[in-house]
């Protein structure tokens, strides 16, 4: 467990009432957990052609990564592509910082940020699968005490629906400054919970962390098992994710002790001047994952996270009720219809995933159920805006989308609703950092 799950500065204590039944009921659950077996999952897409992408095909890729490189300020990259008809490409790309000549490897491995949204998900349903909770529970009935928590539910908090705020805005400047403290979790969602609602409960969709700490400490309590166990039972075990896990609150490197090798992360701070000190960004490869919790604490590897992006588009881990995406929201005011959040993730386009930054990172991951199309992608530099990340994802998707068949193989005649120019032309409007002159 998570230790103390105090409030700080003063606020409401949320606490949990363990009355007799509730005693009861928690030991069921835990039972039920438990007893739950560990089975291998297939994931459904279509069987990846050995071979790289054809020359052309790759140097539009190459092109793409370099430049959303420079416009982050990221000195190292790890890519993964994967189109199941033409080609893969998996590769480091660049140093561990500008000055640096250490190189990046393919097998490093990194945070992957808001991606942990979509397993803590993962975890809900398959306790919801096994009747140990609801999707329609209150949050009150397993995080006791908190004002404005009466009237939402566990799935309103999964599908970022619950109208309560996010925490991050408040914390990022705190996180970067001191990354080796550790939060309780419930003092981390106080932040956001602080925030007034612009929305009544499931009626939109409104980005907060802070339902995602709600959300693993419900589920936590509601099992009576840690978090990091419940991921590793229900999501890294049956998917054979072997260098992927929740870490706990100490600080430590992504890699912690097992002896594989991190990628750095690094954060470029304004000089004196208020611009970017894009060449000299202060390093946070180790930090307590208890910044991100259920939220974004998770480490992964590239091989692993595109995994992950299949299993979680194709619903491998859903069983019979695949309904996990079926109440879509419009990812912002006005957002096109192609770009929705439900069920801890976003559906862009047909693709399925999750993006988002922890202090040294930015990282995306997304997959076509249909085509098996699949790109994961990992920046080192967390100072540029996170959705360039999810950006530069789907560039390289669309470079790869149009890659020729291999012998024997046909290429998908669907296309997605943008252009790997526009996805670009938006990382260039963005750029933190300067450019390269074209």
């Amino acid at each position: 467990m998570h230790g103390q799950r105090g409030l700080g500065m003063g606020a409401t204590i949320l606490r949990r009432r363990w009355s007799t039944v509730g005693i009861v009921t928690v030991a069921l659950a835990a039972m039920l957990v438990g007893c739950a077996p560990t089975e291998s999952v297939e994931i459904d897409v279509p069987a990846q052609v050995e071979g790289d992408f054809p020359t052309e095909t790759q140097a539009q890729l190459d092109a793409a990564l370099n430049e959303a490189m420079a416009a982050t300020g990221s000195s190292g990259a790890i890519v993964g592509v994967w189109a199941p008809w033409s080609g893969s490409w998996v590769e480091g790309v660049g140093t561990q910082s500008p000055k640096s000549s250490q190189s990046v490897t393919a097998d490093m491995e990194f945070r992957a940020a808001r991606v942990t949204r979509a397993m803590t998900c993962d975890v809900l349903y398959e306790l919801v699968e096994r009747e140990v909770v609801a999707l329609d529970d209150l949050v009150s009935d397993y995080v006791g005490g908190a004002s404005g928590l009466e009237d939402v539910t566990l799935g309103e908090l999964c599908d970022s629906s619950s109208g309560i705020g996010a925490s991050a805005p408040s914390l990022w400047n705190e996180w970067v400054k001191t990354p080796n403290r550790e939060w309780p979790p419930l003092e981390l969602a106080a932040y956001g919970m602080g925030r007034e609602r612009t929305t009544e409960p499931g009626d939109a969709f409104v980005d907060s962390d802070a339902g995602y700490f709600l959300l693993g400490v419900a589920l936590e309590s509601a099992t009576a098992t840690s978090l990091p166990d419940l991921i590793e039972q229900y999501v890294t075990e049956p998917l054979g994710l072997e260098s992927t896990w929740l870490p706990g609150s100490a600080p430590a490197t992504p890699s912690g002790d097992t002896g594989t090798p991190s990628l750095q992360g690094n954060n470029s701070l304004p000089g004196e001047d208020g611009q970017l000190l894009c060449a000299d960004p202060v390093e946070i490869t180790e930090l307590s994952a208890s910044i991100g919790f259920a939220d974004s604490g998770a480490v992964s590897t590239i091989t692993d996270l595109g995994r992950y992006a299949q299993a979680l588009a194709t619903g491998a881990l859903l069983g019979e009720d695949q309904t996990r995406f079926d109440s879509p929201r419009a990812a912002y005011a006005g957002a096109p219809t192609w770009y929705t959040y439900d069920g801890g993730a976003f559906t862009a386009g047909g693709l399925i995933g999750q993006h988002g930054a922890m202090p040294g990172y930015i990282t995306a991951a997304y997959a076509d159920p249909d085509t098996g199309l699949t790109v994961a992608v990992v920046l080192n530099n967390s100072a540029a805006p996170a959705g360039l990340a999810a950006n530069l994802a789907w560039e390289l998707a669309a470079i790869a989308s149009k890659a020729p068949a291999a012998a024997g193989e046909t290429a998908p005649a669907a296309g997605l609703p943008w252009t790997a120019e526009q996805q670009g032309e938006t990382i260039r409007g963005a750029a933190v950092c300067p450019l390269p002159e074209p």
